[in-house]
């Protein structure tokens, strides 16, 4: 402490002083604090005083008062809205400089602000007197990933006549649904492949379908407008839910209450009493269609993707906007929620970035698959699977964003190459399992390769920089 005001207060304390005749009153050890001492009003004398230097008060809060900063006593009331700091000449400087501990420093004025302390001003090291404060921080690097074995197509199965726009498994994991094109909604065996059943009632392209775990109802979305409630004992529609002014794009049912989400080109997002079809909010900001919906049991309760770039996190009891998130630059086509940590991600043409609830904190970005992102899923193990447009899937390790597969299908025999792209991708329960609908009108299942170890596809990893862009 010696050092530092030696060398900061040096070319003041060798200043020339101006008046002599300075009545020193009070005791003169410097560790006495000054916030104890009493000023009594002016006694009718009238006392000189001046400051020494440029600045009044040392430089900035947390500089503790030492023997060569002495206080004189102010006797006007005008002089006592100020404090005035007198150095002495050298002469009269204590070789033996002792502080005060920072509790007892006060800005003039200021007796409601809170008082720094020693610890916060200066930390030093003991021993190597290093100052912890100026250590260089090391730039974040990526960790190394976990290792996930990759995953290999095997079986392909055709039946649609159109693209095969949606997909779900059901809680059982017996067997799964797929939305198509050719406006009907078929359900096959998850384990042989083989088609069991089709519905049809929608007459256009049917863009979304989902499952409930609550009750053996399946829900059905489409281009017509149109929001289904199918009763799987009877295969029938039972319920319409009306209000959408354009196209229905995606839905989703809440995990813990009888609630639906749906989705639209109308810039809406609506929230549907499953059982009186009762609309009971209607989610209005976006400014252009809304592509993707997610809900969860923990706020924020629903999230939504856009084609106005934006993902919004709503209140759900509300039905107004918690946050609007406007990092990407382009549609959000696809989101997706960890099923174990707080966290979800959102799919972009400009990159896949991941984010933190309940505020929506940026984590990372996720770069490098350059396509139109139209789904995302991922499975508790943290394999995280993007699909895109152009028919390439890439998947991820979730917590380092290591992208450690790519896969590019072949397209169904008699089908064009420009045919190849995936609208939807999803883990059966078992997570043994990823399932894609495609564009050249099949589902593809695909599933880890027991083969794989460690050794034959090792993680080709470097301990690189990480570069967190926001945008």
């Amino acid at each position: 402490m010696a050092i530092k005001l030696r060398n900061e207060y040096g070319p003041v304390l060798h200043m020339p002083t101006l008046k002599e005749n300075l009545k020193e009153k009070g005791p003169q050890n410097a560790t006495d604090s000054y916030v104890h001492k009493q000023y009594p009003a002016n006694q009718g004398q009238e006392v000189e005083y001046f400051v020494a230097g440029t600045h009044p008060y040392p430089p900035g809060p947390g500089v503790a008062l030492t023997a060569d900063t002495k206080i004189q006593r102010m006797p006007s009331e005008s002089a006592a809205q100020s404090l005035a700091v007198a150095l002495p000449s050298q002469t009269k400087t204590d070789v033996n400089r002792t502080a005060p501990s920072g509790s007892e420093y006060r800005h003039p004025g200021a007796s409601d602000r809170p008082q720094p302390t020693a610890m916060n001003s200066i930390v030093m090291e003991t021993g190597n007197t290093k100052n912890s404060a100026l250590m260089a921080k090391k730039a974040p690097t990526m960790p190394k990933p976990q290792w996930h074995p990759p995953w290999k197509l095997y079986r392909v199965i055709s039946g649609h006549l159109g693209w095969v726009r949606c997909i779900a498994v059901e809680p059982g994991n017996q067997w799964f649904v797929t939305g198509s094109a050719d406006r009907t909604i078929k359900i096959w065996d998850l384990a042989s492949g083989k088609l069991k059943l089709s519905l049809t009632g929608h007459i256009s392209t049917v863009r979304g379908v989902i499952v409930s775990t609550r009750s053996p109802y399946l829900f059905s979305c489409g281009e017509d407008k149109q929001v289904k409630c199918w009763d799987l004992e009877y295969n029938k529609v039972i319920r319409h839910y009306h209000g959408h002014l354009s196209a229905v794009y995606g839905l989703d049912l809440h995990p813990t209450i009888d609630v639906l989400v749906t989705c639209s080109r109308d810039s809406t997002a609506r929230i549907w009493d499953v059982r009186t079809k009762a609309s009971v909010h209607t989610l209005s900001g976006h400014t252009n269609a809304v592509a993707t919906v997610r809900c969860q049991a923990a706020e924020p309760q629903i999230i939504t993707g856009s084609h106005d770039t934006t993902i919004r996190l709503w209140d759900l009891v509300a039905g107004k906007t918690r946050v609007t998130l406007t990092n990407h630059k382009k549609s959000v086509r696809a989101v997706v929620l960890h099923p174990r940590h707080y966290t979800f991600a959102s799919g972009s043409p400009d990159n896949i970035k991941q984010w933190k609830f309940p505020d929506g904190s940026f984590i990372q970005n996720l770069s490098g698959h350059n396509a139109i992102i139209n789904t995302l899923t991922v499975n508790s193990d943290g394999v995280l699977v993007s699909g895109a447009d152009n028919g390439t899937m890439h998947l991820w390790d979730w917590r380092t964003g290591y992208n450690f597969q790519r896969v590019h299908a072949a397209v169904q025999p008699g089908s064009l190459d420009s045919e190849s792209g995936i609208f939807a991708c999803a883990f059966d329960q078992s997570e043994s399992r990823l399932l894609t609908a495609e564009a050249d009108k099949t589902i593809k299942v695909y599933r880890e390769d027991d083969t794989a170890t460690e050794e034959t596809h090792p993680v080709s990893w470097k301990p690189e920089i990480i570069k967190r862009k926001r945008f």
